[in-house]
């Protein structure tokens, strides 16, 4: 999906929701649609005061909400105490992420099994499944990783 048509689909849930179009909210979503990783709103927060472009962390979390509640970015808990992590959601297909415990380094994947499970599990229940999360936990087997426990008492 193009940048444009995410800007424009942005524009139409401003709209909706009677809100205003300010650069900063627009600002947030362009940074949000450049990035290709899983982020917390710190790191959002900080790569826009990077940029030099002035905006509170206080737009920066309604944004978030807003973007959320659109179903333009997913909001993830991943069981770790550094709290909600964010991606971006339109124009990318359904998957699932496995974490390293150790590194909290975030990998996705995509298994068509996984609709075939969706499917059979709303069908068998009564249910029409709108939406899933799929997360796996382990260790990762990356031979550098700096965060591993087992590194750090070098």
């Amino acid at each position: 999906m193009e940048f444009v048509e995410i800007k424009q689909r942005f524009s139409d849930e401003l709209d909706k929701r009677k809100m205003r179009h300010t650069r900063e909210r627009y600002a947030i979503l362009e940074e949000i649609y450049g990035r290709n990783d899983h982020f917390d709103v710190d790191e959002l927060y900080v790569s826009m005061e990077r940029k030099k472009f002035p905006v509170s962390r206080a737009t920066v979390y309604n944004t978030l909400d807003v973007l959320v509640e659109c179903g333009m970015v997913r909001r993830h808990r991943f069981g770790s105490e550094d709290g909600a992590r964010f991606e971006k959601s339109l124009g990318f297909r359904q998957h699932g992420h496995i974490i390293c415990i150790d590194c909290q380094a975030i990998k996705e994947f995509c298994d068509p099994r996984v609709q075939n499970i969706q499917n059979s599990v709303g069908e068998s229940l009564g249910f029409k499944v709108t939406d899933h999360a799929l997360v796996f936990y382990g260790t990762c087997t990356e031979k550098e990783c700096k965060n591993r426990k087992s590194n750090q008492n070098k």
